[in-house]
This record gives C-alpha cells, sequence and structure tokens, in this order.
C-alpha cells in the first residue's frame, strides 16, 4: 500500500518523540515491550507447541532404538519439512488479504479468503503425495542407508492423514490472526500438545505399536488441532464466517500466484535445514551423525519457533507504524525487538554450554550418540545465538513487503554458497558432520542485504522519507555493522542496508 492508513498532519501526532534521557528509554522499551508481546508471546506459544508434537514424537520413538530415532527423524525433518515449508508459505499468502480485508472493515471476505485457501492447500497436499508415497525410493536414492530408508518410508505413509490437516490447520490459523484472535490458538496448541505426548506413552509404551503408534498420536494430534480451530471460527467468529460460499472459487489463479510467491520465501529457508539432514546421512556411521545432528536440530527448532512469533510480531508492528506514517515508533521497536531477541540468543548459548554433556539424555542413552552430541554443542550454543537477530531483520523485511527480494537473498546465501561449502568440507575434506553442521549458520552471517521501496508519487513521497529516516536508524547500531546507501530512480528510493 503507497498511502498511510491513517493520514496524520503531524509527522509527531502519535509517533514518539526523540529519546533525550535514560527515563525515557526505560519508558519507551516499557511501552514497546507490551506492544511486542502481546502479539509475539501467543504466537510463538502456539508455534512451540505445535513443534513439540513433533519434537516429543522423536523423543518417544528415541528410547526404542537408533535406527528408529533416525528413521523418523528423517521423515519428519526432510519428508515432513518439505511438504510443511511448501504448505506454510502456499496459506501464509492469506496474511496479506485477510489483513487487509479486516483493516478496511470488510469482515465478511475473511471467511471467503480462508475457503479459498482451503482448496489451493488441499489441491497442494495431492501435488505433494507421491513423495510421501515414494519416500523411501528417494531417500535411497539421496543416499541413505535401507534399513533408515525402508522404516522412513513407511512412517511417511502412515503420516499422510497429517499432511491434510495442514490444508486445514494454516488457513484457519491466519483467519484468526488477522482478527488478533491468537490467545485462543496458544489455548488450543497447549491442549493439543498435552493430549499428543498421552498418546504416545500409551502407544508406544501401553500398547506396544512402536513407530505405528508414533504415527497414529501424530496424525489424530493434528486433526484435533484442526477440528478445535474450525469449531471456533464457527461458534465463534460469526462476523468473519458467513458459511460456506461459492466466491471461494473465484480469482482462484490469481490467489494461487500470490500463494507460490510466498511459498518460494519461505521454502528457501526452511527447505536449508531439511537439506543439511540429507547430507549427514551420506556420512560415515551415517546413523550416529544423523541422530546427533538431529537432536541438535530439535534444540535449534525449538529457539527458532520462539523466533518465528518474534518474527511475526515486528513484522506486524513496523508494517503498522510505517502506515501510520511513524517512522521513530517503527525504529523504536527494531531496537527493542533486536535487544531482547539477542538477550535470548545469549541465555540459550549458555544453557547449551552449561548442558553440553546432559542435555541429549532427553532423547537417548546411547553412549555413543550422547558423545557426538557433545561435540556438537559449541555449534548449536554459536547457532542459537546468531539465529536471534536474522528472524528479526527478516520480519523488518516482511513488514514492509519485500518477501521478492528476501527469496533472492535467501537463494544465494543458504544454496549458492552454503550448502556447496558444506558438501565440500564434509565430504571432499573429510571433516565430518560438525562441518556440516556449521555450515547451517553460516548463511546468517553472510552479507544479508534488505531492500525497500516506496513510490514517490503525492503523499507517498512523504512516506519515502520516513522510510528513510527509518533505515538510517540503523547506523547507530554499531554491533550490526550496517552499511547504508541510497539510489534514486525517476519513480522508486531504493533503500540498501548491509549487514
Amino acid at each position: 500500500m503507497e498511502e498511510p492508513l491513517i493520514v496524520n498532519g503531524d509527522v509527531h501526532n502519535g509517533d514518539y518523540l526523540p529519546v533525550r534521557s535514560f527515563s525515557e528509554v526505560k519508558s519507551v522499551f516499557w511501552a514497546e515491550t507490551v506492544k511486542l508481546w502481546r502479539i509475539a508471546g501467543p504466537i510463538a506459544f502456539t508455534i512451540l507447541c505445535q513443534y513439540g508434537t513433533n519434537a516429543t514424537t522423536t523423543i518417544f520413538v528415541g528410547h526404542i532404538g537408533n535406527v528408529e530415532l533416525s528413521a523418523v527423524a528423517i521423515a519428519l525433518s526432510v519428508i515432513g519439512t518439505f511438504s510443511f515449508g511448501f504448505m506454510l508459505g502456499m496459506g501464509s499468502a492469506l496474511e496479506t488479504l485477510c489483513g487487509q480485508a479486516f483493516g478496511a472493515g470488510q469482515v465478511h471476505m475473511l471467511g471467503v479468503y480462508m475457503q479459498r485457501s482451503w482448496i489451493i492447500l488441499f489441491v497442494s497436499c495431492i501435488i505433494l503425495l507421491p513423495i510421501y508415497i515414494f519416500a523411501t525410493p528417494i531417500l535411497k536414492l539421496l543416499g541413505q542407508e535401507d534399513d533408515i530408508a525402508d522404516l522412513a518410508g513407511k512412517f511417511a505413509l502412515q503420516v499422510i492423514p497429517q499432511l491434510f490437516s495442514l490444508a486445514i490447520n494454516f488457513p484457519t490459523q491466519k483467519f484468526l490472526q488477522a482478527q488478533s484472535k491468537v490467545r485462543v490458538l496458544a489455548w488450543i496448541g497447549f491442549v493439543a500438545l498435552m493430549m499428543h505426548v498421552a498418546m504416545l506413552a500409551v502407544f508406544i509404551f501401553v500398547f506396544d505399536w512402536g513407530t505405528s503408534g508414533a504415527a497414529a498420536a501424530y496424525d489424530i494430534t493434528n486433526w484435533g488441532i484442526v477440528v478445535a480451530q474450525v469449531l471456533y471460527v464457527i461458534g465463534w467468529c460469526k462476523d468473519g464466517w458467513t458459511g460456506l460460499s461459492w466466491l471461494a472459487l473465484k480469482e482462484i489463479w490469481a490467489f494461487v500466484r500470490l500463494s507460490l510467491a510466498s511459498a518460494v520465501m519461505l521454502c528457501l529457508e526452511i527447505w536449508y535445514m531439511m537439506s543439511i539432514i540429507v547430507l549427514a546421512g551420506n556420512l560415515d556411521n551415517a546413523v550416529i551423525e544423523v541422530d546427533s545432528l538431529s537432536i541438535c536440530m530439535s534444540f535449534n527448532g525449538w529457539e527458532a519457533m520462539l523466533f518465528i512469533g518474534l518474527n511475526a510480531a515486528i513484522s506486524v508492528r513496523v508494517s503498522n507504524e510505517l502506515g501510520l506514517g511513524h517512522a521513530r515508533g517503527a525504529k523504536y521497536s527494531v531496537y527493542v525487538t533486536v535487544f531482547q531477541s539477542l538477550l535470548i540468543g545469549i541465555f540459550c548459548m549458555v544453557v547449551i554450554l552449561i548442558t553440553k554433556n546432559y542435555f541429549g539424555i532427553i532423547y537417548t542413552s546411547n553412549t555413543e550418540l550422547l558423545q557426538s552430541v557433545s561435540h556438537l554443542a559449541f555449534l548449536l550454543g554459536v547457532t542459537m545465538l546468531l539465529n536471534s537477530v536474522q528472524p528479526v531483520i527478516s520480519g523488518v523485511a516482511i513488514g514492509g513487503g519485500w518477501q521478492a527480494l528476501v527469496a533472492y537473498i535467501n537463494l544465494g546465501s543458504y544454496y549458492i554458497f552454503g550448502l556447496p561449502l558444506g558438501y565440500l568440507l564434509g565430504f571432499t575434506a573429510n571433516l565430518g558432520v560438525m562441518v556440516t553442521f556449521s555450515n547451517s549458520i553460516c548463511p546468517t552471517k553472510y552479507p544479508y542485504a534488505l531492500f525497500g521501496y516506496r513510490k514517490e508519487q503525492g503523499k507517498g513521497k512523504k512516506n519515502s522519507e520516513k522510510l528513510d529516516s527509518f533505515f538510517k536508524a540503523f547506523e547507530t547500531f554499531p554491533f550490526l555493522s550496517l552499511n547504508f546507501s541510497k539510489i534514486q530512480t525517476e519513480d522508486y528510493i531504493i533503500t540498501a542496508f548491509l549487514l
């Protein structure tokens, strides 16, 4: 959108005044903290609970055996992550449409957009089905050991129902998030996680169903979340849900194009971690290498889910403040979010380093595997620290509407530089899983460019000036080493800052 959502006659009307004292810093810090976590808290908790279904499944299966742990880790980290990334990306288009419709007062259109997304994501599930059906030969083609690939393929077939639950889950989540009804999502996620743990214990240890029991619990939990969300929408969202509508079948292709653009940006980042697991599966002593890397990735994933919530929150804060013409408000929200994200990253790193010889016990009691995990602890801690800032910077870019450029950056950092380097050092130089894992954190250190643009037309020029002042604020971040440059054309101001 090129015009402010609310046009203010005075630049300072509703925006922060310049901070000139420590007491003012405390006041702004507290105000922004409340605004940030009111959005990020429930979203992060919901995502943590959903991620917990994957992590607890891996934890319970890890106590069955090493091969079972490797197989389920491969199925969830490779097959599951591939489909999850694509489905999440396809569903992310709903954030833009539902957000704009809700802001414009067209609440009744939210239900129509949600139904349209249901249709598109259901078709996407059908397209993804061959990956699940032929998981075993695909994994063998990628170099996985036969016993691991066979069991992973069996598990992938058993969790096909979970794939189709995503077609309803993601659009329903975006429908509720657009209306800031995020607390109900947190409650649903928490109850589902508790039920999932109980089912895993009963199915695996009481009924002795093994990995089949884990798959059954996984399917039931995900469909339970879907049923709860849909019941809430139908019963308590009368304004947004007016029943099934034929309007959902209109303008499908335009919706698909928007969905694909969002999917590319997210998939390039999510699929990268999947690729790291595949590389580890081709190393010598693959069972131990995959297991140790999967355990570390699981802990890293817990932290990543928290920062996805912060990513969503800072995206909302920046877009709202810039839409209102509040450049200083956007600047301060980024200051506070980066500072708090760094604190969280430092805390996670310290915890991992202190408990490096013990945290793997949650997943396994195998001595050799615990030793391998301990060797990766330093890299895991550094990963957690570096990953604390990158999602915030990405959220700032998303808040400005620059997803396509973020996709190009992810393509270059992760796939043109990161993966080839990991392959060369891990295999050609025989440096093993530590180097392979270390290259999972390299893209967060490579030059990371974000580009913002705003047409200079009418009042849009005023917005452009405020956007410039927002970007210039980053020059005061000495620890981020930002270099500022600006290129002007006849129609656009292009602002870039390099990390």
